[in-house]
Protein backbone atom coordinates (compact mmCIF):
# COMPACT_ATOMS: atom_id res chain seq x y z
CA UNK A 1 0.00 0.00 0.00
CA UNK A 2 1.05 3.63 -0.65
CA UNK A 3 -0.05 6.36 1.35
CA UNK A 4 0.14 9.99 0.96
CA UNK A 5 0.40 11.75 4.11
CA UNK A 6 -0.84 15.43 3.99
CA UNK A 7 0.16 18.33 6.63
CA UNK A 8 -0.69 21.58 6.22
CA UNK A 9 -0.04 22.89 10.13
CA UNK A 10 2.28 26.00 11.11
CA UNK A 11 2.13 25.17 14.75
CA UNK A 12 5.72 23.12 14.21
CA UNK A 13 5.67 19.88 16.87
CA UNK A 14 2.97 21.54 18.77
CA UNK A 15 0.54 20.74 16.01
CA UNK A 16 -2.95 18.80 17.36
CA UNK A 17 -3.65 17.89 13.79
CA UNK A 18 -0.63 16.45 12.59
CA UNK A 19 -0.40 14.72 16.30
CA UNK A 20 -4.23 12.68 15.43
CA UNK A 21 -2.74 12.16 11.53
CA UNK A 22 0.45 10.60 13.42
CA UNK A 23 -1.81 8.37 15.26
CA UNK A 24 -3.85 7.40 12.25
CA UNK A 25 -0.48 6.07 10.45
CA UNK A 26 1.09 4.66 13.14
CA UNK A 27 -2.06 2.26 13.73
CA UNK A 28 -1.98 2.01 9.99
CA UNK A 29 1.65 1.01 9.73
CA UNK A 30 1.99 -1.19 12.47
CA UNK A 31 -0.86 -3.66 10.97
CA UNK A 32 0.81 -3.08 7.47
CA UNK A 33 4.79 -2.23 8.07
CA UNK A 34 5.57 -3.00 4.50
CA UNK A 35 3.18 0.47 3.69
CA UNK A 36 5.00 2.90 1.56
CA UNK A 37 4.41 6.40 3.09
CA UNK A 38 4.79 10.04 0.95
CA UNK A 39 4.60 12.93 3.46
CA UNK A 40 4.09 16.33 1.96
CA UNK A 41 4.03 19.07 4.36
CA UNK A 42 2.64 22.31 3.11
CA UNK A 43 2.83 24.28 6.49
CA UNK A 44 6.24 23.28 6.50
CA UNK A 45 7.41 23.43 2.94
CA UNK A 46 4.29 25.73 1.44
CA UNK A 47 3.80 25.86 -2.87
CA UNK A 48 4.45 28.78 -4.07
CA UNK A 49 1.50 31.38 -3.82
CA UNK A 50 1.26 32.34 -7.62
CA UNK A 51 1.60 28.57 -9.13
CA UNK A 52 -1.44 28.14 -9.40
CA UNK A 53 -2.14 31.79 -11.15
CA UNK A 54 1.04 30.59 -13.32
CA UNK A 55 -0.84 27.19 -14.04
CA UNK A 56 -4.25 28.19 -14.93
CA UNK A 57 -2.78 31.20 -17.36
CA UNK A 58 -0.54 28.46 -18.63
CA UNK A 59 -3.19 26.10 -19.49
CA UNK A 60 -5.01 27.98 -22.20
CA UNK A 61 -2.14 28.69 -23.98
CA UNK A 62 -0.01 26.31 -26.55
CA UNK A 63 2.55 24.85 -24.97
CA UNK A 64 5.43 27.03 -26.88
CA UNK A 65 3.73 30.56 -25.81
CA UNK A 66 4.04 29.36 -22.07
CA UNK A 67 6.27 31.13 -19.81
CA UNK A 68 8.97 30.28 -17.46
CA UNK A 69 7.18 30.32 -14.83
CA UNK A 70 3.80 28.93 -16.53
CA UNK A 71 5.90 25.64 -17.12
CA UNK A 72 6.70 25.33 -13.72
CA UNK A 73 3.86 25.65 -12.69
CA UNK A 74 1.92 23.22 -14.59
CA UNK A 75 4.83 20.77 -13.82
CA UNK A 76 4.09 21.36 -10.26
CA UNK A 77 0.26 20.74 -10.87
CA UNK A 78 0.93 17.82 -12.58
CA UNK A 79 3.27 16.09 -9.94
CA UNK A 80 0.96 16.96 -7.18
CA UNK A 81 -2.21 15.13 -9.19
CA UNK A 82 0.50 11.97 -10.23
CA UNK A 83 0.97 11.95 -6.14
CA UNK A 84 -2.53 11.69 -5.30
CA UNK A 85 -3.46 9.36 -8.13
CA UNK A 86 -0.59 6.94 -7.09
CA UNK A 87 -1.39 6.60 -3.65
CA UNK A 88 -3.75 3.74 -2.78
CA UNK A 89 -4.97 5.54 0.32
CA UNK A 90 -4.35 9.09 1.82
CA UNK A 91 -4.29 10.96 4.98
CA UNK A 92 -4.57 14.58 5.90
CA UNK A 93 -4.20 17.26 8.52
CA UNK A 94 -6.02 19.83 7.66
CA UNK A 95 -6.92 22.26 10.60
CA UNK A 96 -9.29 25.25 10.41
CA UNK A 97 -7.44 28.78 10.51
CA UNK A 98 -9.35 32.09 10.50
CA UNK A 99 -12.92 30.12 10.06
CA UNK A 100 -11.73 28.88 7.24
CA UNK A 101 -9.29 26.37 5.22
CA UNK A 102 -6.09 26.98 5.26
CA UNK A 103 -4.11 28.98 2.13
CA UNK A 104 -1.61 25.88 2.32
CA UNK A 105 -4.17 23.16 1.80
CA UNK A 106 -6.26 25.25 -0.25
CA UNK A 107 -3.03 26.17 -3.10
CA UNK A 108 -2.94 22.01 -3.47
CA UNK A 109 -6.34 21.75 -3.67
CA UNK A 110 -6.27 24.44 -6.29
CA UNK A 111 -3.19 23.01 -8.27
CA UNK A 112 -4.42 19.20 -8.06
CA UNK A 113 -7.41 20.02 -9.79
CA UNK A 114 -5.66 21.72 -12.77
CA UNK A 115 -2.77 19.17 -12.68
CA UNK A 116 -5.98 16.14 -12.38
CA UNK A 117 -8.67 18.25 -14.78
CA UNK A 118 -11.43 20.12 -13.02
CA UNK A 119 -14.52 17.53 -12.08
CA UNK A 120 -11.71 14.86 -12.51
CA UNK A 121 -12.93 12.59 -9.30
CA UNK A 122 -8.87 11.85 -8.58
CA UNK A 123 -9.70 10.07 -5.54
CA UNK A 124 -12.54 7.82 -6.96
CA UNK A 125 -13.28 5.17 -4.10
CA UNK A 126 -9.98 5.79 -2.41
CA UNK A 127 -9.81 5.62 1.56
CA UNK A 128 -9.08 9.40 2.96
CA UNK A 129 -8.97 10.31 6.26
CA UNK A 130 -9.05 13.91 6.79
CA UNK A 131 -8.28 15.47 10.19
CA UNK A 132 -9.12 18.48 11.02
CA UNK A 133 -8.66 20.32 14.21
CA UNK A 134 -10.24 23.51 15.68
CA UNK A 135 -8.76 25.91 18.55
CA UNK A 136 -12.61 27.03 19.76
CA UNK A 137 -15.88 25.80 19.76
CA UNK A 138 -18.49 25.97 16.33
CA UNK A 139 -20.90 23.27 17.61
CA UNK A 140 -24.78 24.10 17.83
CA UNK A 141 -24.95 26.63 20.90
CA UNK A 142 -21.78 28.25 20.70
CA UNK A 143 -20.79 32.11 20.29
CA UNK A 144 -19.05 30.57 16.89
CA UNK A 145 -21.70 28.58 15.61
CA UNK A 146 -21.99 28.33 12.01
CA UNK A 147 -18.76 30.18 11.58
CA UNK A 148 -16.50 26.63 10.56
CA UNK A 149 -16.22 27.65 6.87
CA UNK A 150 -13.42 24.74 6.45
CA UNK A 151 -14.97 21.13 7.05
CA UNK A 152 -18.12 21.64 4.82
CA UNK A 153 -15.62 22.72 2.45
CA UNK A 154 -13.29 20.15 2.36
CA UNK A 155 -15.84 17.32 2.58
CA UNK A 156 -17.26 19.20 -0.09
CA UNK A 157 -13.78 18.93 -2.51
CA UNK A 158 -12.70 15.44 -1.28
CA UNK A 159 -15.94 12.89 -0.97
CA UNK A 160 -18.66 15.22 -3.42
CA UNK A 161 -16.12 16.33 -6.12
CA UNK A 162 -13.18 14.09 -6.01
CA UNK A 163 -15.15 11.22 -4.90
CA UNK A 164 -13.31 10.01 -1.92
CA UNK A 165 -14.32 7.50 0.26
CA UNK A 166 -14.18 9.86 3.47
CA UNK A 167 -13.50 9.31 7.20
CA UNK A 168 -13.36 12.82 9.17
CA UNK A 169 -11.85 13.01 12.76
CA UNK A 170 -12.14 16.25 14.44
CA UNK A 171 -11.21 17.63 17.74
CA UNK A 172 -11.89 20.94 19.09
CA UNK A 173 -10.85 23.50 21.73
CA UNK A 174 -7.30 22.46 21.07
CA UNK A 175 -6.54 26.10 22.41
CA UNK A 176 -7.76 24.89 25.49
CA UNK A 177 -4.37 25.41 27.83
CA UNK A 178 -2.90 27.53 25.34
CA UNK A 179 -5.36 30.47 25.76
CA UNK A 180 -6.47 31.59 29.14
CA UNK A 181 -9.86 32.54 28.51
CA UNK A 182 -11.20 29.00 27.17
CA UNK A 183 -9.65 27.95 30.63
CA UNK A 184 -13.49 27.49 31.56
CA UNK A 185 -13.94 24.45 28.89
CA UNK A 186 -10.45 22.36 30.36
CA UNK A 187 -12.58 19.45 30.86
CA UNK A 188 -15.12 19.39 28.03
CA UNK A 189 -11.89 20.15 25.79
CA UNK A 190 -9.85 16.86 27.73
CA UNK A 191 -13.10 14.92 26.75
CA UNK A 192 -12.53 16.10 23.21
CA UNK A 193 -9.34 15.19 22.80
CA UNK A 194 -9.64 11.47 23.80
CA UNK A 195 -12.71 10.93 21.57
CA UNK A 196 -10.74 12.32 18.57
CA UNK A 197 -7.56 10.12 19.59
CA UNK A 198 -9.71 7.22 20.02
CA UNK A 199 -11.33 8.15 16.55
CA UNK A 200 -7.81 8.32 14.96
CA UNK A 201 -7.09 4.45 16.11
CA UNK A 202 -10.27 3.57 14.75
CA UNK A 203 -9.60 5.36 11.16
CA UNK A 204 -6.01 3.81 11.26
CA UNK A 205 -6.97 0.45 11.44
CA UNK A 206 -9.60 0.59 9.46
CA UNK A 207 -7.22 1.82 6.46
CA UNK A 208 -4.99 -1.24 7.57
CA UNK A 209 -8.72 -3.60 7.15
CA UNK A 210 -8.84 -2.23 3.67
Amino acid sequence: MTLLRLDASIQGDRSASSALADTVVAELTAARPGTDVVTRHLGRDPLPADAWAHATAGSFLAEDRRTAEQRAALDLAATLADEVRSADALVLALPLYNYGVSQHAKTWIDLVTTGAGTGVPVLEGKPTVLVTTRGGSYGEGSPRAGWDHNTDYLRRILADLWRADLTVVEREFTLVGVNPALDEFTDVAAVLAKQAEQDAVAAGRALAAR
